[in-house]
């Protein structure tokens, strides 16, 4: 192996890996490092896709038990086979990793797997798994090591009754009971998934309300539609401290009115968010800086305080999520070719994989509150969609924010079926600035849940729903 390349990604999730595939693209003799057995990072492994298939599997046996006899489809007797569920998760995960592992192929990366470690701006130290080393040069390297699960002082990850949405993806035996701290985005998927199959969950929260870095109208929906699985949601709830008493965890926490109440379950998860994973980098023999919290500091076009170093995904400022990571790997690929590639972060949705699903995109209605930007508000609940009604997914609604002079759109926030592959028309409209009343003109098939897209348009537009 020439130990030369034009461009090193160290990191092989979304980010990473579509960074190498863009570069080799380009015409770049590329290289892409992994510590770890298979390709694809947290996402393919221990994050996005095994928890997509958790979600998938367990809404389906939460319909069977809930739903099918409604529908005409008698299904007495239908049990839970949790090893298989677990086992079908791991399979699709190995077919991502192989996917990914093949892309490199095809694009003829070179795939290195060890730990990576600068000796200076120019030059990197892998260490293999027998603990030999090779030197690897480049003119660009680019960082997307991601991030790592993060945890509360006092609170200790033991990983074994007290555990991160890593170990909790691969659970041995079905728990009976489940305590998470934090409703975030991975706080609420993991709570469908487990309260679905029958698990008893409770979600401890700081703030006012679940998904507290989306728009509140959505967090309040959400709450009541996971009580309907058995979800108890408690707000304004500060965890103190979580016990491993062997066979189960005991967690203290000041309620709402700061009285010290205590909780015993199988099982918590700490989802309190993650962190920006830098460490061992070797970034001290170089000049990249990193900010209070880890981060590392680069500039509009994702460069570090290095030249030839980029960054991209978790280990910068912005939204943790996979497809910023990726958009971020093709801006910083085009760059060094020096094409002018540009990221509206603006137009980034945000989605979580609940039952309904959630879905944003642009400024939610407190920021433009705050901010004291005019707005008009449409708002369509799907209990009145008529495809809604027929599929018996009547939860949620759709929102749209424009403004009231030109009527651009401003924000869209959607809790309801196919909510996030709903939000692309929103990102499409809002990048070709497109009006409320430019997206009331065009032709919705019928009938479809996109229509309350269209509905909450023509309510924002002042002209007033037309349709079921």
């Amino acid at each position: 192996m020439d130990n030369n390349f034009d461009v090193i990604v160290i990191g092989s999730g979304p980010g990473g890996y579509v960074a190498a595939i863009r570069a080799a693209q380009l015409g770049f003799k590329t290289a892409i490092i992994e510590k770890y057995d298979k390709l694809g990072g947290c996402c393919t492994n221990v994050g996005c896709i095994p928890a997509k298939a958790l979600l998938d599997s367990t809404e389906l046996f939460h319909l069977a038990n809930s739903k099918f006899n409604e529908h005409g489809i008698n299904t007495p007797g239908v049990m839970l086979n949790f090893p298989q569920l677990m086992k079908r998760k791991s399979e699709v995960v190995r077919q991502n990793a192989n996917g990914v592992a093949f892309l490199m192929k095809k694009n003829k990366i070179e795939i290195i797997h060890g730990i990576a470690s600068f000796l200076s701006s120019s030059q990197l130290q892998v260490t293999q798994k027998d603990s030999s080393a090779i030197m690897l040069g480049s003119k660009y390297f680019i960082i997307a090591t991601g991030s790592k699960p993060s945890t509360l002082p006092g609170i200790t990850i033991d990983k074994k009754r007290i555990i991160t949405s890593t170990e909790a993806l691969s659970l041995q035996e079905k728990p009976a009971s489940m305590v998470i701290i934090g409703g975030g985005v991975i706080g609420v998927e993991m709570a469908s998934i487990y309260a679905r199959i029958g698990v008893k969950v409770t979600i401890l929260e700081f703030m006012n309300s679940l998904i507290p870095t989306m728009d509140n109208d959505l967090g309040k929906e959400l709450k009541k539609i996971l009580a309907k699985v058995g979800v108890e949601s408690l707000l304004n709830h500060q965890v103190k401290s979580v016990i491993n008493k062997g066979n189960e965890v005991e967690v203290t926490f000041l309620n709402e009115v700061k009285a010290e109440q205590t909780i015993t379950a199988d099982y918590c998860l700490v989802a309190v968010g993650r962190t920006s994973f830098t460490q061992g980098l070797g970034l001290e023999n170089t000049s990249v800086k990193t900010d209070s919290r880890g981060k590392i500091v680069v500039n509009e076009n994702l460069q570090t305080t290095v030249k030839g170093i980029f960054a991209i995904g978790d280990v910068i400022d912005g939204p943790m999520l996979a497809h910023k990571g990726e958009e971020e790997g093709v801006y910083v690929a085009e760059y060094i070719k020096g094409q002018k590639p540009h990221i509206d972060y603006r137009l980034i949705p945000s989605v979580v994989y609940t039952w309904p699903e959630v879905a944003s995109v642009g400024s939610t209605e407190d920021e433009l509150k705050k901010n004291k930007i005019p707005y008009n508000q449409g708002k369509f609940p799907f209990s009145a969609s008529g495809r809604a009604r027929a599929a018996m997914e009547a939860d949620g609604f759709v929102k749209v924010l424009t403004d009231p002079k030109y009527g651009e759109v401003l924000g869209v926030h959607i809790i309801g079926p196919r909510a996030a592959d709903l939000i692309a028309q929103a990102v499409i409209g809002m990048h070709f600035e497109t009006t409320d009343e430019d997206m009331t003109r065009l032709s919705y098939a019928h009938p479809t849940y996109s229509e309350a897209l269209k509905e909450a348009y023509l309510i924002a537009s002042g002209q007033g729903a037309l349709n079921l």
